[in-house]
């Protein structure tokens, strides 16, 4: 055994199976985190064998260590800077051919590495007979089977990871990669001689240049890797490196005019010979009769009439269990946040009369802004549970290449696709990722309208809000409405991306998009839920930081300047007449003497808390525990609210004290509503109302969607305080929010979620456009042109649905399918013209799947 725990990294391609084998050895013990200055997950975990402990680290899925894509920069980078102790190269068995050019660079990286061939039971069924004795010997590594998903090899991929990890002699390992480098992988002949040159300028600089593997720093240099001249300038000093790349450039150059081709195509060229030498020894394929099953199922979901239908039909069915089904769920949820909104406040300092003290104002507000959020929770479990079985099932991939053949059309790329589904086509992702992912769209057209459009997506964050104002005002059309939710942001992005495309990114061609479709596979119920248990925990996460920050500095500025002095003073005068009311009706009653001075304010919170606990109470042996728990809490103070038999006094008191409470509780909701209404938050509402006020939003919803800006999680938390909650009520924000006396209706919720969801970029989006662009005139558009979109469709839906005295249903489906319409005239329009002028011929675009 060993005091330092070893380094385990997980490396493969996407649908290889890695991290559902990532899943099988930590188990619970995993972690989500980001890597340091970018937003690709960093998932980690340990597990135990044999009394050793290790730590588990599953990599970005990648075809490639090049430097082309995020995802690739960040697991190279990891490789050569955490230098782990073993990576677990996970590859799909039944297609070893495009699996194993990234262990070639993976041993080229001189990394300790151990394959494993995953999913072997598919190969099986493909008749695919590997010689892994063969495999192992030619590599000179390690190689085991596993299928993950059904468990099996995890106790050897365990013996082979003790083997390779503890009591192993450092010099050992140093042998065995001097030996894996120069006998066991591809031979580059015709770079001799420029690896040779590199060799004489690199051995003087070595002792610098340490924690690079250095054959593979050859042959990056000779690639012209920019990383990878990035990194050696933060090594040398700028004459070495400059002397080096100088030195770099004229052995392409010469290569090129000797052999009239690229280093780099010609790496890869002899890296594919040696793989296909690797699988002519160790590789045996029996043709199976008729076509896969994948290739059966592709014939219906990829039909080009059936694949729309297939596509509808899955977001219908999303939308119908997460939201309509998920809702329900609430119901048993709610009353839990709301006890530890309770426990919450039994900690903070007890309400005053008129006015409470400060911080249990902001205590509460942080925990009605928290619990609006935390009571979505249920919605994103199932949620994400359905998107994992998506991706896990491979369904996913089918979605990307289904929607591609019609992004084409308006001047969108295939790759446009991943940046889109992160997201969030369908809901739960995030606008950030997405833009960031756009990096692999080769032309700069289809990258800008992609990185200007992707914040329609229906995020995370804009998820509660569409679910609490569905849940208000559209009960009956739940699952219609979220369907016309999640495809309108689609059908407006790729109208936004059509106008942009003929405007301010005009000119430039679109490239062809080739995609490979993965199998078929059943997803487990371990890998679902465990998918779904992590994302639902970065949401409650997010709750816990970004919202809770947001929601003080959203309290502060509804605090400031506060209540003018003549203004207080005329609220503590009704105050006093309301408890000289109280005080004429107790006369002679000698429960009077409990309620003076500061009892009669411990007296009112008493009473609150007694009703709020009353209203809670399911059943009539609640109802009597409730009644036990305040006659433990004050036993003096129990005859006030609930009068024993025969007590008429006790009876009067209660009449009295009633009268008290709602006086107090009128005067308290006009004390808030007057605060925050002249706030400086609320004062810059109320200055944007006599522009809002034609789309039907109020100084409230302008505050919430003001909030939004910096989360969109913030909406529904601000909207969660400026709806109030009473004192002696502990109601949901729908029930707040659904009562007439706020003049809220159906056209109004229709509005603002047109708005929502065309709403501008968050700020974290923002500076990502900003990152992205390298320019502040795309983030400038990318909020100005939203906010005037938004508005203007919400104000025309809104103000054409008043002037017709329709249902926000019928104005919402009026507004989708007009969308659709036009969604329809712009992508049929080449074809129609086409049509017309019969000698014009279409470009073709090589669309295709690798099945």
């Amino acid at each position: 055994m060993t005091n330092k725990t070893p380094l385990i990294a997980l490396s493969g391609q996407q649908n290889a199976g890695k991290s559902t084998l990532f899943n099988l050895l930590t188990g619970a013990r995993q972690h989500i985190a980001n890597y340091p200055g970018v937003t690709v997950d960093k998932k980690y975990g340990y597990f135990s064998y044999q009394n050793q402990s290790y730590q588990a680290v599953d990599l970005p899925g990648t075809y490639s260590l090049s430097s082309f894509s995020l995802e690739e920069r960040v697991a190279r980078d990891f490789l050569c800077v955490e230098n782990p102790d073993l990576v677990i190269n996970v590859v799909d068995a039944a297609n070893l051919k495009r699996s194993l050019h990234l262990t070639v660079q993976l041993l080229e990286m001189e990394c300790p590495t151990v394959l494993t061939l995953n999913m072997m039971d598919v190969a099986d069924k493909q008749g695919i007979k590997i010689d892994t004795d063969c495999l192992s010997q030619r590599l000179s590594i390690p190689v085991v089977t596993t299928i993950g998903r059904k468990g099996e090899g995890r106790d050897a991929l365990y013996d082979i990871i003790q083997a390779h990890t503890v009591g192993k002699v450092v010099a050992a390992a140093d042998t065995h990669r001097s030996s894996v480098r120069h006998q066991h992988l591809p031979y580059y002949p015709a770079l001799a001689g420029a690896m040779a040159k590199l060799d004489a300028a690199l051995f003087p600089l070595m002792t610098k240049i340490t924690e690079l593997p250095y054959h593979w720093l050859q042959l990056k240099l000779l690639e012209n890797d920019t990383q990878i001249t990035g990194k050696l300038a933060e090594l040398l000093p700028e004459a070495e490196l400059t002397s080096l790349s100088n030195m770099a450039k004229e052995q392409r150059a010469l290569f090129e005019q000797q052999h009239e081709t690229s280093i780099n195509d010609y790496i890869a060229a002899q890296r594919e010979a040696f793989v296909q030498s690797l699988l002519s020894a160790a590789l045996t394929v029996t043709p199976r009769q008729g076509p896969t099953l994948s290739q059966q199922i592709d014939k219906l979901v990829l039909n080009r009439f059936l694949a729309p239908v297939f596509l509808i039909l899955t977001v219908f069915l999303i939308y119908q269990l997460a939201i309509v089904q998920g809702y329900k769920l609430t119901n048993y949820t709610w009353p839990y946040l709301a006890s530890l909104r309770e426990w919450i406040a039994a900690l903070l300092p007890e309400a005053g009369f008129l006015f409470d003290p400060y911080t249990r104002s902001l205590g509460l507000w942080i925990a009605d802004s928290a619990n609006t959020l935390l009571n979505y929770v249920p919605i994103f479990m199932i949620l994400f549970a359905l998107i994992a079985i998506l991706e896990d099932s491979g369904y996913m991939a089918r979605i990307a290449f289904v929607i591609d053949k019609v992004l084409h059309r308006f001047g969108l790329h295939g790759q446009s696709t991943l940046p889109m589904i992160l997201s969030g086509v369908f809901a739960g992702g995030c606008a950030v990722p997405g833009i960031m992912a756009t990096k692999g769209i080769p032309d700069h057209r289809a990258r800008m309208a992609t990185i200007l459009t992707v914040p329609f997506m229906n995020c995370l964050a804009k998820v509660p809000l569409y679910t609490l104002l569905v849940g208000i005002f559209f009960e009956q059309d739940k699952a219609l409405m979220m369907f016309y939710i999640s495809t309108m942001t689609i059908i407006a992005a790729l109208l936004v991306a059509k106008l942009l495309s003929v405007t301010v990114l005009r000119g430039e061609e679109s490239a062809p998009f080739v995609i490979e479709l993965p199998r078929y596979n059943l997803p487990t119920i371990r890998a679902v839920l465990t998918r779904s248990v992590e994302r639902t925990w970065i949401y409650i996460k997010k709750v816990g930081t970004i919202v809770v920050a947001v929601s003080v500095i959203i309290f502060t500025l509804l605090q400031y300047p506060g209540l003018p002095d003549e203004r207080t003073a005329f609220y503590q005068q009704r105050s006093e007449q309301a408890i000289n009311r109280f005080n004429k009706a107790m006369n002679d009653n000698p429960y009077l003497e409990l309620a003076q001075g500061e009892q009669l304010v411990s007296l009112m919170n008493y009473y609150n808390d007694f009703k709020r606990a009353k209203l809670n109470a399911k059943g009539a042996a609640a109802s009597k525990a409730v009644n036990e728990t305040f006659k433990q809490r004050d036993l003096g103070l129990f005859p006030f609210v609930k009068a024993p038999k025969g007590d008429k006094l006790a009876k009067k008191a209660n009449r009295a004290l009633r009268k008290l409470a709602s006086a107090r509780k009128s005067i308290r909701r006009e004390i808030k509503e007057e605060r925050l209404s002249h706030s400086l938050l609320g004062s810059i509402g109320r200055s944007l109302e006599p522009v809002t006020q034609f789309a039907g939003f109020d100084w409230k919803i302008n505050v919430a969607l003001l909030s939004s800006f910096a989360a969109r999680e913030s909406s529904v938390a601000t909207l969660g305080v400026l709806f109030q909650q009473e004192d002696d009520q502990n109601t949901t924000l729908e029930e707040r929010m659904g009562n007439q006396s706020n003049n809220l209706t159906s056209l109004t919720a229709v509005a603002m979620i047109l708005f929502f969801a065309l709403y501008p970029p968050c700020l974290a989006t923002m500076i990502m456009v900003r990152v992205q662009t390298g320019q502040y005139r795309w983030m400038v558009l990318a909020l100005v042109f939203p906010t005037a979109l938004g508005l203007g469709v919400a104000s025309a839906a809104y103000s054409l649905g008043l002037a017709l005295d329709i249902s926000g249903i019928a104005m919402m489906s009026g507004v989708y399918f007009t969308g659709l319409t036009l969604l329809l005239i712009v992508g049929l329009y080449p074809a129609l013209r086409r049509k017309q002028h019969p000698t014009l011929q279409p470009i073709s675009h090589d669309n295709h799947g690798a099945l």
